[in-house]
């Protein structure tokens, strides 16, 4: 009979307080999808980052005949057989950090550029002599780029050496910009949201005042008096976690999967999976569940006398 009763009130108070119970749904809903979506824009950069570092090369790429009339760094002249040959020594005595050494010659290096760029204008002016070689180094761990640099920046037949870390790390600093953006809307969107629900219970309770003083007249609990207002709101916030839910699920169905598909149009991205988007799901409904409601157990204690 009370659990009836409990649930008749909060059909009655949600359709008495429809709009305010519409927007607390909409901003809960919204809010939450920013939140689910900052989550798996976390995982997604943690991936990219996972499967991006595992691919990158640090490149020594050593002085040719061009090199030495231009470039400061190779004054003493281009590379010559025993210094190449140093070089590759030195490196193979780095086994706690180097794990594969590729050598890259001026010809592969004009053939890949040609491949590459090969309908730009300067392709056709250029000749493999021009093309520097280069020692191509992938590191056991790619944080030790730097252990390569001071070993071999600066010495004689060695133009530069460049590390692929740096370009993707402007990459993942833009993302995770972008991240926290979207963590900054979404707190505010919350904020927004813990405000309506908390108006919303205070109409419902002044609107239901006599309703309420009668029953403390007769001897109801204040956990009895307070369950239905608590129950309305965390209906409304579980309607809105479900909206959240579905917004999450259709924006990866659709972006990633089809419609603009582009796991298919960026493939060089690995993009993450279903089984991350549902292990936010939950979450999603459990924060959509007692946000709400600790908000209106909060809110009564001001606005409800009982």
């Amino acid at each position: 009979m009370r659990a009836q009763f409990v649930l008749s009130e909060i059909g009655v108070g949600l359709r008495r307080n429809l709009t305010m119970t519409f927007a607390v749904i909409v901003s809960v809903a919204l809010s939450l999808a920013l939140f689910g979506g900052s989550l798996l824009m976390s995982d997604q950069v943690s991936t990219m980052k996972g499967y991006w570092y595992d691919k990158v090369n640090v490149s020594i790429f050593l002085c040719n005949k061009s090199d030495a009339q231009s470039d400061p760094n190779c004054a003493k002249g281009a590379v010559t057989d025993d210094q190449k040959k140093q070089i590759l020594a030195d490196l193979d005595k780095m086994t706690t950090v180097v794990q594969k050494i590729t050598y890259e010659s001026q010809d592969a290096a004009y053939k890949h550029y040609k491949e590459q760029f090969g309908d730009s204008p300067l392709a056709s002016s250029l000749t493999p002599d021009q093309m520097q070689e280069s020692y191509r180094i992938k590191l056991k761990d790619p944080e030790k780029y730097q252990v390569i640099a001071t070993a071999f920046d600066g010495r004689d037949g060695v133009q530069s050496v460049q590390d692929q870390k740096g370009i993707l790390d402007n990459l993942f600093g833009l993302l995770n910009g972008m991240n926290w953006a979207a963590r900054a809307v979404m707190a505010l969107m919350l904020v927004v949201a813990l405000m309506l629900i908390v108006n919303t219970v205070r109409v419902s309770a002044f609107s239901r005042r006599r309703e309420t003083g009668i029953m403390r007249l007769v001897g109801a609990s204040g956990f009895y008096i307070q369950a239905p207002f608590i129950m309305e709101a965390a209906v409304a916030g579980l309607i809105g976690g479900t909206v959240a839910c579905g917004f999450l699920v259709v924006a990866r169905y659709f972006i990633i999967d089809h419609g603009l598909d582009l796991s298919h149009k960026l493939n060089l991205i690995n993009f993450i999976g279903w089984d991350a988007v549902l292990t936010k799901l939950p979450l999603i409904l459990a924060t959509s569940l007692l946000m709400p409601a600790l908000a209106a157990f909060f809110a009564l204690r001001k606005y409800l006398k009982v």
